[in-house]
């Protein structure tokens, strides 16, 4: 059995590997669609490892991966006794397979046929509309935190990265939620002293530590959230949401600046306004500039190479 398993590598490498070597001899054009086949192979292995880690299939995965290893390595020992009692195990396994995850399975087909391919693939199809929704989840949760007067500092990462303050806390990598951000500030708890960092449309982490403003000018009634809040915003370019504790009331803390008290409505239109229509916005029309400049580029190779095109057909 171990000899039929190595002979099996050895015609799939002659028949593949070597064969595919001499096509590409033979044909050029072969490396564009042999390569655009490996990124696809790649890409597909990548979806399938994404979507079961973590999953009872990703521990099922690993035992048939040492399984596989183990009959390959009892072949060529020739442990006949193992390598047959593990070659039925294999052969048995796949039957195995489809009657344990079959909910599993069945649910991975059902996506194929729905419009949820994009999430099935973990694919984004449009990231300003997430981006929108997320803020809108802020937004619950901030207004639900502020009738219940429990203080809060959630601070929106936006192109400046702030790694080194989302390494200050406790990572989470967790979707967004108002349920979940409204949990996280619950006096008493481990998570609540500390900000939240909203980053790539994930919740990063909570319990951030940030640098505080010092500055003379800032009223020496706000608490150190809001000092918080204010000291982020200058050294980035965050978005911080702050929940007061005392009163209750929702302030932002922008560009150094804070906008205090303002109502449900006025913080989604702060949001939205900064975090989703002028970041995209401003993006969009960089990339039309860029367009245009190229375009503009071409036209004028293009007049070059008609009027030298004119000057030889003169000269001719």
């Amino acid at each position: 059995m171990g000899k039929s398993l190595s002979n099996s590598w050895i015609n799939f490498y002659n028949e593949n590997i070597i064969r595919g070597f001499e096509n590409l001899r033979e044909n050029p054009f072969n490396l564009f669609t042999t390569i655009l086949d490996v990124v696809i192979v790649i890409f597909l292995i990548y979806c399938f490892v994404k979507i079961v880690k973590g999953s009872r299939a990703w521990q099922l995965i690993k035992g048939i991966a040492f399984l596989i290893i183990a009959t390959w390595i009892s072949g060529l020992l020739n442990l006949k006794i193992l390598n047959s009692i593990l070659t039925g195990i294999m052969n048995w396994g796949v039957i195995a397979i489809i009657v344990i995850f079959q909910p599993e399975l069945r649910r991975g087909l059902e996506q194929l046929g729905t419009n949820k391919l994009t999430k099935f693939f973990g694919l984004n199809s449009d990231i300003a509309t997430r981006t929108k929704e997320d803020i809108y989840k802020i937004v619950i949760a901030a207004t639900e935190l502020s009738k219940e007067k429990v203080g809060a500092l959630i601070v929106i990462e936006r192109d400046i990265n702030i790694q080194d303050i989302i390494a200050t806390g406790v990572p989470m990598g967790s979707e967004v939620s108002p349920q979940l951000l409204v949990n996280i500030f619950v006096p008493k708890t481990p998570l609540h002293d500390g900000a939240v960092v909203i980053s790539n449309n994930k919740i990063a982490a909570a319990a951030c530590v940030l640098p505080l403003a010092d500055d003379k000018d800032i009223a020496k009634e706000l608490g150190t959230r809001h000092r918080a809040a204010i000291g982020i915003s200058k050294e980035s370019d965050s978005i911080a949401v702050v929940v007061s504790e005392e009163t209750g009331k929702i302030s932002v803390a922008k560009d150094g600046t804070l906008i205090a008290d303002v109502r449900e409505d006025v913080l989604k239109k702060i949001l939205i306004s900064n975090i989703v229509t002028k970041r995209f916005t401003d993006r969009t029309a960089i990339k039309n500039e860029r367009f245009e400049k190229l375009r503009k580029k071409l036209n004028k190779n293009k007049n070059k190479i008609q009027n030298i095109e004119e000057q030889q057909e003169n000269k001719d």
